[in-house]
């Protein structure tokens, strides 16, 4: 089989594919035929190096994959050969066939797109999570979208907006139409400040922030609460530049995140939470745990899912596929991250 090897850390430049031996399932795995993954942001931080707790390299990129049962390991109850399913592996999905556990991948319909699946399985589920499960979020709540033109800025208010929720999103002058045609009121961050527009708004505030960027952007996150405010914070945007490791923004990401840290403990009327996708959904030898005050809860990815693809079949959601390359372009796929972003996701189809 062929997969995709980061071969050290760097830019796209050191993505390679390579032929080996199809990999067995062991004890409580399945195998799949990868029929879509995915190619994210997050993946560029991974192949940077910038991910907290990511591999080290050499190792294979890809956070999804959707595809089709081949063979079954010992102790799996759950599974078939030839069950569609998704899976979020974190890494290791940009390839032909991979083996995943068992209890973390959830079963696919087979009338729907493995591509426009795949959006639900990471920039959904990361959006629906923060929303739902981390900032609970209500009916009539003001809630802010930085990024609100990436995939999971888009993912956020369209479901905002199924949940019936004020929006406001931060982006560029040219994704400003976008923005508005989803239901929330855009704030071009070049040429606006968003604290001051925010501050602005009768109750002097927002609700909730779902802050996909991190650094210095939280601090004034932070100040763009009202009483009661929570603040989600899920990304490291700046941490690249390039295509590469910033070092001055990775440690400047740091300062800001123990600057925050001290905020929410001095302040009782205004939360911040991390989120972390991967931490939230698995368990570990203790139970279920939690992670930023978060229960840890291995069914809520599976109950989430299904949530989701109930929205998808019923018109309320519209994931949105940028291109679909080959394996062999994967390269390609990296280089193009920053330009499709507001198009939609980048899938690899094996």
């Amino acid at each position: 089989m062929k997969r995709v090897v980061v071969e050290r850390f760097g830019g796209p430049e050191v993505l390679n594919v390579v032929d080996e031996d199809d990999p067995r399932p062991g004890p409580g795995e399945v195998r799949v035929r990868v029929l879509a993954a995915g190619v994210s942001f997050t993946d560029s931080q991974l192949r940077a190096g910038t991910y907290i707790g990511g591999p080290k390299a050499p190792f294979t990129p890809g956070y999804e994959l959707v595809g089709t049962v081949e063979e079954v390991g010992s102790g799996c109850e759950r599974l078939r050969e030839g069950d569609r399913v998704g899976a979020l592996t974190v890494w290791g999905a940009d390839a032909e066939r991979v083996c995943v556990p068992e209890e973390t991948a959830v079963e696919v319909p087979e009338d729907l797109d493995p591509a426009e699946v795949l959006n639900l399985l990471f920039p959904y589920m990361t959006a629906y999570q923060v929303l739902h499960r981390v900032a609970k979020v209500k009916r009539g709540e003001a809630v802010l979208v930085h990024g609100a033109a990436g995939r999971v800025g888009v993912a956020a208010l369209e479901l905002g907006a199924v949940a019936g929720l004020d929006l406001y999103g931060t982006a560029a002058a040219h994704d400003r139409a976008a923005v508005e045609r989803l239901g929330a009121v855009a704030i071009d961050y070049q040429s606006e400040d968003f604290l001051t527009r925010l501050r602005e708004l009768p109750a002097k505030g927002v609700d909730v922030v779902v802050d996909g960027l991190g650094g210095p952007l939280s601090l004034r996150s932070f100040r763009a609460l009202r009483p009661g405010g929570r603040l989600v914070v899920f990304g490291r945007y700046s941490t690249i530049s390039q295509g590469r490791k910033n070092w001055p923004a990775v440690f400047e990401w740091y300062a800001s995140l123990g600057a925050l840290w001290l905020w929410d403990k001095l302040s009782p009327r205004r939360k911040v939470f991390p989120y972390r996708i991967q931490k939230i959904r698995g368990a570990d030898e203790s139970g279920p745990g939690t992670v930023g005050g978060v229960p840890r809860y291995p069914e809520w990815f599976r109950e989430d899912f299904g949530v989701m693809l109930d929205l998808l079949r019923e018109g309320r959601i519209h994931p949105v596929v940028a291109e679909r390359l080959p394996l062999s372009d994967a390269r390609h796929a990296h280089e193009m991250l920053d330009s499709a972003a507001a198009k939609g996701k980048l899938v690899l189809v094996p």
